[in-house]
């Protein structure tokens, strides 16, 4: 196709591209963009397509200037420039987009607009399907089936047709998997008569991809496909298919959704074998797939567990005893209580030397604590995977080690050599605390560190210390509370208050902070409120610092500073026993505009309003505009049962909390609300879906930090059965 460029740049100019927007505002840039595409010089053209990814195709979100920007696009790729690259970026776009919902509704979204925008360009791609050139036939084929819909009518025959001749193995690939999205029906035969062992790899596991998409039935010509090509990554390198760039992991996580036993059954043979492999690598997939089937299926890990202990096993005879090529001890880690069938192989692993045996001690920590705990011990210096993993992993969540008198004594010795600097400080700090009063023959360590540690240790401190003990405590921590830095004496303070109850000096230190934060960032704010609120009546002097430590009503506040306005609110009505300042606090936030991002903040300003009971009556109408929202629902629940109870529609509540609960929105804080409506008054299907939650298979707590979410379920399951067993 002739390119007149001269046109060709005088259109692009009169769009008015800096009243469109993207990604980062303002599209004045596209232009230039697009100029620099449709020209001679490689490189800019390079920096100018991923500038366009950025902006217009931004990780896979499409805006108004994308639409804008198709027919340039193909016009660029109609002329034989960059034309792979250039289809690719228009079916991104198409893929990014929506087909029409059949609603009148205007404006007309982005999402819509693009898709529409793309289709409109399908002449060009239907043509490049046939195009000389593999990669353009590769590139159409995949950006045709990102159409959607509205495109399968004309789509569908061009690329059967097409199917029919290609010879080339990744193109055909491309096609069958583009007939699957647009005719999954029509394509189920092809794709079924295309798994078997005469296809080309790369189409046969597309071809095995598009059946499960289909829907249909696993069969053992699947398996043996599948175990047949593995490592599958490598089939998808040069593949356009984002969303199945890890076969393994696609077939795993889409047969479990199916919620099947015959499809449960299927994913664990097929991860049981390939773990039982010989290829290294293919193992490796394996064990990342076992891990998010583990995630995602309760009865994953009883069915898994021997097949990873297999792969750990030839893990460690590969290299005497310290690998894990395959990340089988570190999956085994992740499972939590599940994982207790391997705690025997563990600690034989755990208990030999370097880098294998703090994976594998690593690992038991998180399988069987008790026994990890006098490992740990041991050697105290050389287990640092374990030692962290012990005091609450590098995301900070709670040990899970139980108090132990051979790591406690280690634990003794190491707070005598410690130093300033590192992460061991604040591991050991956790460690202690959680232990409690069960740690106070380290109080005498501690004391010695509090010099070194001012800012880490009183909290400490005020967990361990035994009652015989509090005087020579607490006079250490008035003496910190005098000297150094305000936040530390703030720390020694408190812990002074937590442990004795007097706040003689926390109150004039936390005075002094609302005075000096006030229309700060907010996070000094909330600590000093909540410090006060822990105080209680006694601290009712500070009312007025508080009050001026708020924000102006009307201004435009940050999350911190709402947060902190919230901690401030619980505050005074703690103090003051007076609900008004805090009621007129919450409705401000409650009823801000556009929290979309700050669900967090909506959740906790209706806790603090549940504190308030009876009292935060006028917030009624706010704390009900939350149920819109399934994370929102439990907190709102709560509240507004804390408010309200009598006015509550339990049925119609009762439901929504387990939308969000069977979502995975908030479902520990769904079940509390629901014992709080009361087991009892639910209706026989509401109670029965509250069991569910307890004895369905497919998880229920299904995000978080990794590794924490096969026992956070487990955790959930033993939850829903103690309230339905009260109830």
């Amino acid at each position: 196709m002739d390119f007149d460029r001269a046109l060709f740049l005088a259109e692009l100019d009169a769009q008015p591209w800096a009243s469109y927007t993207h990604a980062y505002g303002s599209a004045e840039d596209v232009p230039d963009c697009l100029r620099a595409l449709a020209g001679d010089d490689d490189a800019a053209a390079e920096e100018a397509q991923s500038e366009l990814y950025g902006s217009i195709l931004h990780q896979g979100s499409v805006y108004e200037a994308s639409a804008k920007a198709v027919p340039f696009l193909a016009r660029i790729a109609a002329a034989g420039i960059r034309t792979p690259d250039v289809l690719l970026l228009i079916g991104g776009i198409a893929e990014g987009g929506a087909d029409p919902d059949g609603k009148a509704a205007l404006p007309e979204s982005d999402e819509v607009a693009c898709r529409r925008a793309a289709v409109a360009q399908l002449p060009l791609l239907l043509a490049s399907v046939g195009h000389e050139d593999h990669a353009v036939r590769q590139s159409a084929a995949w950006a045709v089936g990102a159409t959607g819909a509205a495109a399968a009518g004309p789509a569908v025959p061009v690329l059967r047709d097409r199917a029919a001749v290609e010879s080339d193995p990744l193109v055909r690939a491309e096609l069958l998997s583009a007939l699957a999205r647009l005719d999954p029906h029509g394509t189920a035969s092809a794709a079924a008569e295309a798994v078997g062992p005469d296809s080309p790899p790369e189409l046969r596991i597309a071809a095995v991809l598009a059946c499960v998409d289909i829907g249909l039935p696993w069969t053992r010509a699947h398996h043996d496909a599948a175990l047949a090509l593995l490592p599958l990554d490598r089939l998808l390198t040069d593949r356009f298919d984002l969303a199945r760039r890890e076969p393994l992991h696609h077939i795993t996580v889409t047969l479990l959704l199916r919620d099947t036993g015959a499809d449960r059954e299927a994913v664990f043979a097929l991860l049981d074998a390939a773990l039982r492999g010989d290829d290294p690598e293919a193992r490796a997939e394996a064990v990342w797939a076992a891990r998010d089937a583990c995630e995602l299926s309760r009865s994953a890990p009883a069915r898994l567990v021997p097949a990873l202990i297999s792969a750990a096993a030839v893990d460690g005879a590969a290299a005497d005893g310290a690998g894990d090529a395959s990340g089988a001890l570190s999956a085994l880690g992740k499972l939590g209580p599940c994982g207790a069938p391997a705690a025997d192989t563990l600690a034989v692993r755990a208990s030999g030397e370097g880098d294998g045996a703090d994976r594998a001690l690593e690992a038991l920590v998180a399988v069987a604590p008790e026994r990890a705990a006098p490992l740990i011990a041991r050697d105290l210096e050389r287990r640092p995977r374990a030692l962290e993993a012990a005091c609450g992993g590098p995301a900070g969540s709670l040990p899970g080690v139980p108090y132990d008198p051979e790591l406690l004594a280690a634990v003794r010795k190491r707070l005598g050599t410690m130093e300033p600097g590192g992460r061991t400080p604040f591991r050991l700090a956790a460690l202690l605390t959680a232990w409690g009063p069960a740690a106070a023959a380290a109080v005498p360590e501690l004391l010695a560190a509090l010099p070194a540690f001012p800012g880490l240790l009183p909290r400490v401190l005020a967990s361990v210390c035994p009652p015989g003990q509090h005087p020579e405590v607490a006079d250490a921590l008035r003496t910190r509370a005098r000297t150094g830095p305000a936040d530390d004496r703030i720390g020694a303070a408190r812990a002074l208050h937590q442990l004795t109850g007097d706040h003689s000096l926390l109150l004039p230190l936390i005075a002094e902070r609302l005075t000096a934060g006030a229309g700060g960032s907010g996070d000094g704010i909330r600590e000093a409120a909540t410090a006060v609120a822990a105080v209680g009546p006694a601290a009712l002097p500070l009312a007025p610092v508080l009050r001026g430590a708020l924000n102006a009503p009307g201004t435009r506040r940050t999350f911190p500073q709402m947060d902190a306005d919230t901690a401030i609110a619980t505050a005074l009505h703690r103090i003051t026993g007076d609900a008004a300042d805090a009621v007129e606090v919450l409705a401000g936030i409650l009823g801000a505009d556009d929290l979309r991002w700050g669900r967090w903040i909506l959740i906790r300003t209706a806790r603090a309003a549940a504190d308030l009971g009876p009292a935060a009556r006028p917030l009624v109408p706010v704390l009900k505009a939350l149920l819109t929202d399934p994370e929102q629902v439990p907190a709102a629940v709560l509240a507004l049962h804390a408010v309200t109870p009598e006015e509550l529609d339990t049925g119609h509540l009762a439901g929504l909390l387990l939308d969000a609960a069977e979502a995975g929105a908030a479902p520990f804080e769904a079940v509390d609300a629901l014992e709080a409506l009361g087991v009892a008054m639910l209706s026989e299907e509401h109670r029965k879906r509250l069991m569910g939650l307890a004895e369905r298979d497919l998880r229920v707590v299904r995000s978080g930090v990794e590794g924490t979410v096969e026992a956070a379920d487990e955790r959930l399951r033993a939850r829903v059965r103690a309230v339905v067993r009260g109830g």
